[in-house]
């Protein structure tokens, strides 16, 4: 990615906050590599380069600041600036590192070469996959570090290195230090109980979050999945183990606070990404707002409720699960029955409040009785393909290269249509120009009456029409959204969740 250095220049002198994340600044005296907003004294125009990536600035030479900490960045989109094959290869490295194979074996998942997947690393984020990766190891095991107690041979497995030995060479080769003196740098984390961790996860101003909560309180599942005011509790299953989290907003630091109870510590990596993919922490609202602006029926909306994010999901099945009980039934019968799957059929769980239960696994729901919890043949019948696909390796939730081969493979199974296989994709895949054009809730925002009118209206707000999809479901236009109270939940109109199976959307449009 070509970097502007006017641009960058101007937003470095000028501390902007909505770079941050974006690019970062190598400074040839120190020796370190800063975030925008570092506090640090501004170092001279000719002693500076950027950087479009952390790794990038790290194979330069430098090494991170320790005062502005480039791990606690917001994360960067995967496609921003990039090509498709170095964004699906972005997102398989934050699911799974390089631990599958290295370099090679990601190459071959992608159809390319391993030669030509590092020239494009190089060309669009001036570093290799390698060297991504390992990055962002790093910047792990600084993050637990600095935000947690854990004992240093712990951080080293959480955060992938294998072994304190090969740990500690790393970190003193990064920041000239050693871990244990890195952490009395930082003021002491609060002793939390015994597998509680907290960690603040930044994102870039400005960020909606009563109408995330507000989504997520409408369609959260009794007993897995709960939303009080301010504050967003699940439980989790995660190889065998289970604990909980809990989201909340941070106030005036631009970021969340995430509670995470668990034993594994090393899974903690894999739950951090999760939740950044869940809560849309990447996403450059900038970007966003100026192509939805450009249409008028959506530019009072984005007006009115800057920041709106789409919101994503814990796990793929069972989102892919709730959407196929909701199918033609309003959101709050849809909720009301995913609980009763919930207690029928899941394990139950002695978590937090009103945690009782984690959500059924595919190999439970292949074989359920699903009739028994209200829903009709058809549903549970739908449901139980989609388990029994997902249990034979027929349809993966994770590691996802081709989203249209994915879809696809989602939509052959009898009773899932193009409705649902892009609400899954919107919200499992996070793919952000995801856009279910059947929805009646869409046409009746925009008083249209074919799925047809509304795919040709949408051209314009591409790549971001998810994000349009949640703007026109939101409904608060010409209400202004204060605070962080409960504003977007009495003004929304969410739509309902509907689609019928292999038959065009306008037909019942």
């Amino acid at each position: 990615m070509t970097l502007d250095w006017q641009v960058c220049s101007r937003a470095r002198l000028s501390r902007d906050a909505r770079f941050d994340g974006k690019f970062f600044i190598g400074v040839v005296g120190s020796g370190v590599y800063c975030r925008p907003i570092c506090p640090a004294p501004t170092a001279k125009e000719k002693n500076v380069h950027y950087f479009s990536s952390a790794a990038a600035a790290a194979e330069a030479g430098f090494r991170p600041c320790l005062r502005c900490r480039p791990e606690a960045s917001p994360g960067t989109p995967a496609w921003s600036g990039t090509s498709n094959t170095v964004s699906r290869a972005l997102r398989l490295i934050g699911e799974t590192g390089l631990e599958d194979g290295g370099v090679e074996a990601l190459a071959e998942r992608l159809g390319i070469g391993s030669r030509h997947l590092r020239r494009l690393f190089l060309k669009h984020l001036g570093a290799t996959p390698t060297a991504v990766a390992h990055t962002r190891r790093l910047h792990f095991a600084k993050k637990l570090i600095d935000e947690t107690s854990l004992p240093m041979s712990q951080i080293a497995l959480a955060s992938g290195f294998g072994c304190v030995r090969r740990f500690n060479a790393a970190i003193r080769k990064t920041y000239n230090r050693t871990p244990t003196r890195i952490r009395r740098l930082v003021r002491p984390a609060a002793n939390q109980p015994e597998n509680q961790y907290l960690f603040l996860l930044r994102f870039r101003a400005p960020y909606h979050w009563d109408g995330m909560l507000g989504f997520l309180a409408k369609r959260a599942i009794p007993g897995v999945e709960v939303v009080e005011p301010g504050i967003y509790r699940r439980s989790i299953s995660l190889n065998g183990q289970h604990g909980y989290f809990e989201v909340s907003l941070q106030e005036g630091m631009n970021a969340l606070a995430v509670r995470i109870q668990f034993r594994d510590p090393c899974s903690l990596f894999f739950i951090i990404e999760r939740i950044r993919a869940m809560f849309d922490l990447s996403a450059d609202w900038t970007d966003i707002s100026q192509t939805l602006k450009s249409d008028p029926a959506l530019a009072e909306r984005v007006r009115l409720a800057p920041g709106l994010r789409v919101p994503g999901c814990w796990n793929g099945f069972e989102l892919a699960t709730r959407a196929i009980v909701g199918q033609q039934i309003s959101v709050s019968n849809a909720t009301a029955v995913a609980g009763r799957i919930a207690r029928r059929f899941g394990r139950p769980f002695s978590g937090t409040g009103k945690l009782t239960h984690l959500f059924p696994a595919p190999e439970v729901l292949a074989e359920a009785d699903l009739t028994t919890v209200g829903l009709t043949r058809a549903r549970a019948a739908t449901i139980r393909a989609l388990a029994r696909a997902v249990c034979e390796g027929r349809i993966r939730f994770e590691g996802i290269v081709e989203t249209d081969a994915f879809l696809a493979r989602l939509c052959e199974i009898q009773g899932i249509g193009t409705w649902t296989a892009q609400y899954v994709a919107m919200r499992a895949l996070g793919e952000p120009d995801a856009f279910p054009a059947g929805d009646l809730g869409l046409l009746r925002a925009l008083n249209l009456t074919s799925s047809r009118e509304l795919e040709r209206r949408s051209e314009a707000w591409r790549p971001w029409r998810a994000y349009a999809t949640m703007y026109l479901w939101n409904g608060s236009r010409g209400r202004k959204v204060r605070g962080n109270k409960s504003a977007f939940a009495k003004t929304q109109k969410a739509p309902v969740e509907r689609v019928v199976p292999r038959y065009p959307a306008s037909r019942f449009g």
